[in-house]
C-alpha cells in the first residue's frame, strides 16, 4: 500500500470516529431535552460517570440481579434518563 493511500485510511478512521461521537452527542442531547432535564451534556456525563451499578448473582436461583445506585441529589436529578420506556414514549 502506497504511503500517502495509509494516510488516507487513517484520516477516514479518524474522521468515522469523530461523527460517531458527534452523532451520539447530540442523540444523548435529544434524550436529555425529552427527558427535560436542565442540564447540559457535559454536566450529565460528568454525573453519570460517579453512579455506580451493582450487580448480584443469586446461586441458588441463578438470577443476576442489577441495582442502579443513585446516592447524591446530582444522581436523582438525572435518573429519568435510567427509565428508557418512558422516555421511549415522550418521544
Amino acid at each position: 500500500m502506497p504511503l500517502a493511500a495509509g494516510m488516507f485510511l487513517k484520516d477516514c478512521r479518524g474522521i468515522c470516529i469523530c461523527f460517531m461521537a458527534y452523532k451520539v452527542y447530540k442523540e444523548l442531547e435529544r434524550i436529555i431535552k425529552i427527558a427535560k432535564i436542565k442540564k447540559s451534556v457535559d454536566s450529565v456525563l460528568k454525573i453519570a460517570k460517579t453512579i455506580v451499578t451493582i450487580k448480584v448473582k443469586l446461586p441458588k436461583k441463578g438470577i443476576t440481579k442489577q441495582q442502579v445506585m443513585l446516592l447524591t441529589p446530582q444522581h436523582h436529578e438525572i435518573e429519568p434518563l435510567f427509565d428508557i420506556n418512558s422516555i421511549i414514549t415522550k418521544s
